[in-house]
């Protein structure tokens, strides 16, 4: 299998697939999609736009930003960020809004209503400030934020978000 990088457009690498090496394979199913890949240029760029809404309100907050496949990019601890627990919390809630495709407040939500059980998936925290990162209605990653308030933490995650759009 043969991958080829094209040039990345604003922080984001497509990469393009090719079964070149299986040739009877690569002809009975045809081209592999293109990928687009958040690089680190594009999760600095998301966390930039982040730090500077945390900065507006006051609220030094966790910043973390994973790949789609809730793989951590990139870490940030602002200085006086409220909690020692946010280390973990961050990276959880970017991790959930890039596995389940939404927005962690979505699951929050749905936890409210009842469905409780779903506190039980290791490894994600299911409560706003996790929002993924898109790119022409296609999932490149998620941005995570534990600051001081949920609000605070969905809408520091949102201004972050908005740094991937044109």
């Amino acid at each position: 299998m043969k991958a080829t990088y094209h040039s990345a457009v604003g922080g984001l690498l497509i990469l393009t697939l090719t079964a070149s090496s299986f040739p009877a394979w690569s002809q009975a199913q045809g081209q592999l999609p293109q990928k687009r890949v958040l690089t680190l240029e594009a999760a600095r760029r998301v966390i930039a736009a982040a730090e500077a809404e945390a900065q507006r309100n006051n609220a030094p907050a966790v910043l973390a930003v994973v790949d789609d496949g809730g793989w951590l990019i990139l870490l940030e601890r602002m200085d006086h960020a409220p909690m020692l627990a946010s280390v973990e919390i961050a990276p959880g809630k970017a991790r959930a809004a890039a596995a389940y495709r939404k927005p962690t407040q979505a699951l929050e939500e749905t936890i409210n209503r009842g469905r409780t059980a779903a506190v039980t998936a290791p490894g994600f925290v299911q409560m706003q400030g996790g929002v993924p990162l898109m790119v022409n209605d296609e999932i490149v990653g998620a941005i995570g934020v534990s600051a001081d308030t949920p609000a605070h933490d969905q809408q520091i995650a949102e201004a972050g978000a908005r740094a991937l759009l044109p």
